[in-house]
């Protein structure tokens, strides 16, 4: 549920900034890391909350690895819009495929790494 909440942030914040005439791919970093946000948010209180560390030194050593694991998806997701704007394909599209891509890449860095 976390995971469709963030991903409506990415999404309807990634159309908003289409609609308002923002290139597509600041707009596809812009709206990954409002969903980054929302994301850590939700993960950290309800879908790993036994696993999220307590103490502030560990804490902040967790969110920066959730915070790298984010930019490896960003760079993903970057990637295939910018591919996909050289094809000439509709970045919403691009934006579908990319959200497959990095969500089970940043998904299965999290579950065996950051919150392991």
């Amino acid at each position: 549920m976390s995971s469709a909440i963030a991903l409506a942030a990415d999404v309807g914040s990634f159309l908003l900034l289409l609609q308002m005439r923002l290139p597509a791919v600041p707009a596809s970093i812009a709206a990954y890391t409002v969903g980054l946000v929302v994301h850590w948010l939700l993960s950290s209180r309800f879908v790993f909350s036994k696993q999220t560390r307590t103490d502030p030194a560990e804490r902040r050593w967790q969110q920066l690895q959730f915070i790298a694991s984010a930019l490896v998806g960003l760079v993903i997701t970057g990637l295939i819009i910018k591919w996909a704007l050289e094809y000439r394909i509709d970045p919403r599209l691009a934006k579908a495929a990319a959200v497959g891509v990095s969500f089970q890449t940043t998904y299965l860095l999290r579950r065996k790494l950051i919150f392991a």
